[in-house]
């Protein structure tokens, strides 16, 4: 009987596409482990990992899909056309968040900065704290948490503070006119030279640099240790200021002197 036979072909085509579907799962679930296995090995961030791994599977299980629909008698352009819809309107809804998947996948795999680091970037900075897909994890300095968009953080400028282990500590410090010059730059290279922290080579630059509307100017620069940087600033500002008051160095107040004459 006819309708015996398209029934028998029919049972064929999808007992075919019900094989290829569960050996392709088979298969797809065996790729993906050797895939997980090759990504452990390698040195991308462990956040980025998994991520790439659920990719791999999304997108071969997308095509076994095809290749089931295609087995079964449809038209797979169509069923194509179908996903490429689906998925732009989902793209579309769902644009800021894929633009920080994407600069999640481009921070973890660049890798500008690393947990541990003090950064500032989109208007922030703290430590980071956690490189997540779609965020960044700041610790500021007074123990705020900041969740930072991983789409505006690729896009900005990121300063990260921690890639060198020497930073340089910039100052500057004036003066009253009345001062002798040769004094105040003894003053500043013997507070200078005393602080253990402070590293000696590079030398450390202390000059006369501006002549200002009330003070002259001096700069001082000296490198230390990453981790010194803020134990050297605020040490530099409070024994200048102790000296100068030792050694009668005047740091004076901004002043308008008015000349006034009689006619």
């Amino acid at each position: 009987m006819d309708w015996m036979n398209v029934v028998i072909e029919y049972g064929r085509i999808i007992l075919f596409a019900l094989i290829t579907l569960i050996v392709g799962l088979i298969v797809i679930k065996f790729i993906v482990r050797i895939v997980g296995k090759q990504l452990e090995r390698s040195k991308l961030d462990e956040s980025l990992k998994p991520f790439l791994q659920s990719l791999v599977s999304a997108i071969l299980k997308i095509l076994l899909l095809i290749s089931v629909v295609n087995i079964l008698g449809y038209p797979t352009a169509s069923f194509v056309a179908v996903i490429g819809a689906a998925g732009l309107a989902i793209g579309l809804a769902f644009q800021g968040s894929l633009a920080n998947l994407a600069g999640g996948v481009l921070l973890l795999t660049v890798r500008p900065f690393r947990v541990g680091d003090y950064i500032e970037g989109a208007g922030y900075n703290g430590t980071v704290k956690a490189i997540q897909i779609l965020y960044t994890e700041l610790i500021t300095p007074d123990n705020k948490v900041i969740f930072i968009p991983n789409g505006n953080l690729s896009n900005a400028g990121i300063v990260n503070y921690s890639v060198n282990s020497t930073r340089r500590v910039d100052f500057k410090f004036g003066v009253g006119y009345e001062a002798d010059t040769k004094h105040v730059i003894q003053t500043l290279e013997s507070v200078v030279h005393s602080h253990q922290a402070i590293l000696q080579d590079p030398e450390p630059f202390i000059r006369l640099s501006a002549h200002g509307d009330s003070a002259v100017e001096y700069t001082v620069r000296v490198w230390v240790n990453a981790e010194d940087y803020w134990d050297v600033h605020f040490d530099i500002l409070e024994q200048v200021k102790t000296r100068f008051d030792q050694e009668n160095i005047s740091i004076p107040y901004p002043q308008m002197d008015v000349h006034v004459t009689n006619e």
